[in-house]
């Protein structure tokens, strides 16, 4: 399971990795992560077994900031530890994220599935379109985990994909038990789990929360470039708390505790993983109105246009309400039809699909070999 992105850092894909991983292993895999990291940086708790190649440097992409390995020893030693290492299959995430993946790329050592995740192209894969090309003709099959990152590789590598979606933990979310930092009267809480990015609209919801009337407390969980500019515009106060970096345990215990779980991305998001996660865990969910988060809420959540400020206060405001007086999202039948929801991205049945992937892979593999 080869992660470009450094496992030591909270992230989407990274999620994927760890959560897929933990899933095979549970159905009798051998699973081996492949991945950069940070020195001195714990793992983990729910890894396994894993092999570091480098050290991550953030790259600008896609609105975001990738860490990634960069050296050409990295290229070179992960290349080296996959080929030697007598694996059945590769399963690469991210398969155009530099550096590391390319080394297997070019040597095409055993067979590979390249999932894509990212929706919208960089500004760096249209000048290097026959790579990104190479790429995925080295792919045995590409999956995608949404139309809109199906649309993405389409776009910057051509040939045929098809579509599995982000895995869910349903079952770690479900049977989590419930921490909240506030005193009586208890205050419903709002929760925004994310990178402190512009894509991600955190200043968006800071803003749109300060115009919520109700008694309530928002949690900001994460870091990011715009923390600091962030912070100094909304100060930790009794109604906003800026909780840092959090472990993935402390996520799913916060996700438990909150009433509602706020994602006002602007763009770039090619499916709404937080969004089942926090169905799974109870919450009333209010999110942007945009592709990957509207396929992912099925009905189940609040949508607004994106970066209306606005917008979203009233509708925060309405599931802060709804969420003192158990209506709305927040009735049990909409929450346990929610959850329900979520139970059909659950993690166990994509490993499942997955298995069927690999072995597809490693006919299509030794076919083109012999």
């Amino acid at each position: 399971m080869f992660s470009p992105y450094a496992l030591t850092r909270p992230g989407g894909v990274q999620g994927q990795v760890i959560g897929l991983s933990r899933a095979l292993r549970a159905r009798n895999h051998d699973v081996t992560v492949v991945c950069p990291a940070d020195p001195d940086v714990p793992f983990p708790e729910s890894l396994g077994e894993h092999y570091v190649f480098g050290r991550p440097t953030g790259v600008h992409s896609n609105g975001s900031v990738a860490p990634v390995a960069l050296r050409p020893a990295a290229v070179v030693r992960a290349e080296r530890f996959v080929r030697k290492g007598g694996f059945d299959v590769a399963h690469i995430h991210e398969p155009l994220a530099p550096l590391a993946a390319y080394g297997l790329v070019l040597t095409d050592p055993l067979p590979m599935v390249g999932t894509y995740h990212r929706s919208g192209l960089s500004s760096w894969v249209r000048p290097l379109k026959p790579l990104a090309e190479l790429v995925g003709r080295r792919m045995d099959v590409r999956v995608a985990v949404s139309s809109a990152a199906r649309e993405t590789g389409e776009r910057s590598s051509g040939g045929r994909f098809e579509e599995l979606y982000n895995g869910v933990d349903v079952e770690r979310f479900e049977s989590a038990s419930p921490v909240r930092d506030d005193h009586e009267p208890r205050r419903p809480a709002v929760l925004f789990v994310g990178r402190h990015e512009q894509r991600k609209g955190l200043g968006v919801l800071l803003d749109a929360f300060a115009m919520v009337e109700r008694p309530a407390v928002l949690w900001v969980a994460s870091e990011g470039p715009e923390t600091e500019v962030q912070r100094r515009r909304h100060p930790e106060s009794d109604r906003v708390h800026w909780l840092g970096t959090i472990s993935e345990e402390e996520k799913t215990a916060r996700l438990a505790g909150a009433d509602v779980l706020c994602a006002p991305s602007l763009h770039g998001e090619s499916f709404g993983i937080v969004l089942l996660e926090g169905m799974a865990a109870g919450c009333a969910v209010v999110a942007s109105d945009i592709e990957g988060y509207r396929m992912a809420a099925g009905g189940h959540a609040t949508l607004v246009p994106p970066g209306e400020k606005i917008a979203l206060s009233r509708a925060l405001g309405v599931a802060l309400a709804d969420a003192v007086e158990g209506v709305g999202l927040s009735a049990p039948e909409a929450r346990k039809a929610a959850a329900e929801h979520a139970r059909n991205w659950s993690m166990e049945s994509l490993a499942e699909r997955y298995v069927e992937v690999y072995e597809r892979a490693i006919a299509s593999y030794r076919a083109r070999r012999s």
